[in-house]
C-alpha cells in the first residue's frame, strides 16, 4: 500500500496572508485525517512563511497519523524535530529563500553533514528520509549516509508526462528497484497530480509514500477536501 501523506503548507500560506486563524491549520490537518489522509506533511522555512515552528508542536500533539517534518537541515531546524520527534524527517536541500524544493541532495558531496544529520535525527527515534533526484548513485550514497528512505524528486517526471510519460517515469522505476535492492523504502513528491499518479504508482516497483500539497489543495477548490482526498487516494489503489 502507497500512503498518502498531505501537504499542508499552502493552508498555513493562505492563514498567513491575512493574519489571524484562517483557516485554522490543525483544524485542516485532522479533516484531512479523518477523510482519508495517513500522514500530514509540513515544510517550515526560517521565515515561517506558511508553516510556523508553533504550527509543527500543535500538530505534533495531535494528529494521529503520521507527521511528516521536511526542510533544511539548520540548527533550528534540528533543534524542532529534536524536540518534536515527528515519525518521520525529510532532509531537503533548499536554501532559505527557495521558494519551493527544486533539485535533490547531492548525497556523494554533502556525505559528511548528512551522515551527522541523520545520526542525530536517529538518535532521537525519528526516522529519515533524504530528497534525491533519481539517480542510482545518489541513492545508493544515501544508504550509505544511514537513511532508512529516500524522497524521489518527481518535477522531471511531472514536466515530461504529457509528452512521454514512458519516457517520464523510466528513471524513477529504475530508482524505486534499485533502492530496495539495497534496503531503502522509497518516497516520492513534487508536482504529482490527479492527472499523472497512477500511472506513476503503477509503474514504480515500491512506493511507500507519496506527499502531495500544492495540486491537491488547488484541486481542493473545486472538489471539496473530502472529495480531493479520496480521489487521490483512489489513484494509489488502481
Amino acid at each position: 500500500m502507497t500512503v498518502l501523506s498531505v501537504n499542508i503548507n499552502k493552508i498555513a500560506l493562505i492563514r498567513n496572508s491575512r493574519g489571524g486563524d484562517v483557516p485554522n491549520v490543525l483544524r485542516v490537518a485532522l479533516d484531512c485525517e479523518r477523510f482519508g489522509a495517513q500522514g500530514i506533511t509540513v515544510h517550515p522555512r526560517p521565515d515561517e512563511r506558511h508553516i510556523r515552528y508553533r504550527d509543527v508542536r500543535e500538530l505534533r500533539k495531535t494528529i494521529t497519523t503520521e507527521l511528516n517534518v521536511e526542510g533544511y537541515p539548520s540548527d533550528t531546524f534540528c533543534e524542532l524535530v529534536s524536540e518534536v520527534k515527528p515519525a518521520q524527517v525529510t532532509l531537503v536541500p533548499d536554501p532559505p529563500d527557495a521558494l519551493t524544493s527544486n533539485a535533490g541532495w547531492d548525497t556523494i558531496t554533502h556525505f559528511d553533514f548528512l551522515r551527522d544529520v541523520v545520526n542525530h535525527f536517529q538518535k532521537h527515534g525519528v526516522r529519515v528520509s533524504i530528497f534525491v533526484d533519481p539517480i542510482l548513485k545518489m541513492i545508493e550514497s544515501a544508504k550509505k549516509i544511514g537513511a532508512e528512505r529516500i524522497e524521489l524528486y518527481t518535477e522531471q517526471y511531472a514536466s515530461m508526462y504529457n509528452s512521454d510519460k514512458n519516457k517520464a517515469v523510466a528513471p524513477y522505476v529504475d530508482s524505486s528497484r534499485f533502492a530496495a535492492s539495497i534496503g531503502l523504502q522509497v518516497n516520492a513528491g513534487h508536482d504529482l497530480n490527479l492527472e499523472n499518479l497512477a500511472y506513476f504508482k503503477q509503474s514504480l516497483p515500491v512506493l511507500h509514500e507519496v506527499s502531495i500539497g500544492h495540486a491537491l489543495v488547488a484541486d481542493a477548490l473545486y472538489f471539496g477536501l473530502e472529495h480531493t482526498i479520496q480521489m487521490y487516494r483512489e489513484r494509489l489503489f488502481i
